[in-house]
């Protein structure tokens, strides 16, 4: 029998590992997980069709189980390459210094979260599972072995395609009537999907500028590492502008009878945070002890247009 893998644990004084503990949990991330059910809710409620509550607290749950696999399996897959060994002491690989532990945890999440949408497909159509297990999949070839395609620079497209028109339409299907789920509803989830999943992608773009030296030197090709940091901040802004767009084309744009409620136009209360992370990037996307900090910013920009995108949605009920 093999012995397990062990990393030494070498990071954080006592006083410090509870922030690295906060860090590793990463609790403000699952917002990108529960985003598309969410916009999928409020669009059904907006619309004055049903949504099913059951359905939807089961659809939250899983989302987060997969979530913290993918987060799991990524601290896993970096200790496998070397990349988080100095520049992330938050890994839990790193904390923890059991890889082995982390990754049954990983395979745990993984499979809670595939039993769990496996129900709610059972109770709405099969293409809900098939459409998360395509979700997973490109998941695990972002960072996962052979692939590692994140590796290339290929995680912000992967990662659009699974928070958007993939998850979006799973759970579009899930939050129906049984009797609806035949055909799946492309274009709704396109158009209700691609703003927010833009701003999605954002926070993974933004969470490589501290490290771009560390990936650089890890063989770790992502896009910041590519452009380098000052096209990279350049691109921020339209990363904002294009999520922004996407979710106010269908409210401007179109035929009358397919337009959504002017109040959908509510994302605009992500523009805040979207504004300091322009700010900061703009100024200091060289100095990665000024910047750790710059994912959260994409982050409440993207919980804040994606909420409110969901809220005026559903408040279009009474508009009109």
């Amino acid at each position: 029998m093999t012995e397990p893998k062990v990393v030494a644990s070498r990071y954080a004084s006592p006083p410090d590992r509870r922030q690295l503990w906060q860090a590793a949990i990463k609790w403000p991330m699952y917002a990108v997980a529960v985003m598309p059910v969410l916009l999928a809710a409020g669009w059904r409620f907006g619309r004055a069709e049903p949504v099913r509550l059951d359905q939807l607290l089961l659809f939250l749950l899983a989302a987060v189980l997969l979530l913290a696999w993918e987060n799991l399996a990524n601290d896993v897959f970096d200790a496998d390459t070397g990349v988080d060994t100095h520049g992330k002491p938050h890994s839990l690989v790193n904390l923890t210094g059991r890889r082995d532990r982390v990754a049954w945890l990983a395979n745990g999440c993984l499979l809670g979260g595939l039993a769990l949408m496996a129900l709610v497909a059972w109770r709405s159509s099969p293409a809900v599972l098939g459409l998360v297990l395509a979700c997973c999949g490109l998941g695990y070839i972002y960072q996962g072995p052979p692939f590692r395609l994140g590796y290339r620079g290929l995680g912000e497209p992967l990662c659009w395609l699974a928070f958007g028109p993939l998850a979006t339409a799973a759970a579009l299907v899930a939050l129906a009537p049984p009797s609806a789920g035949a055909v799946l509803p492309w274009r709704a989830a396109l158009e209700l999907g691609s703003g927010p999943a833009l701003a999605t992608a954002l926070v993974l773009f933004c969470s490589h500028f501290h490290q771009v030296g560390e990936d650089g030197a890890n063989g770790k090709r992502s896009p910041v590492v590519r452009l380098g940091t000052a096209t990279a901040a350049r691109l921020v802004p339209w990363f904002v502008a294009a999520s922004l767009a996407l979710q106010w084309a269908p409210v401007l744009v179109g035929p009358a009878a397919l337009r959504w409620p002017p109040t959908a136009l509510l994302g605009v209360i992500g523009l805040p945070p979207a504004r300091r992370l322009i700010g900061l990037l703009s100024q200091h996307h060289h100095d990665g002890s000024r910047i750790g900090g710059s994912k959260f910013l994409a982050l409440r920009f993207q919980a804040l247009s994606g909420l409110g995108l969901a809220l005026g949605l559903a408040l279009g009920r009474w508009w009109g």
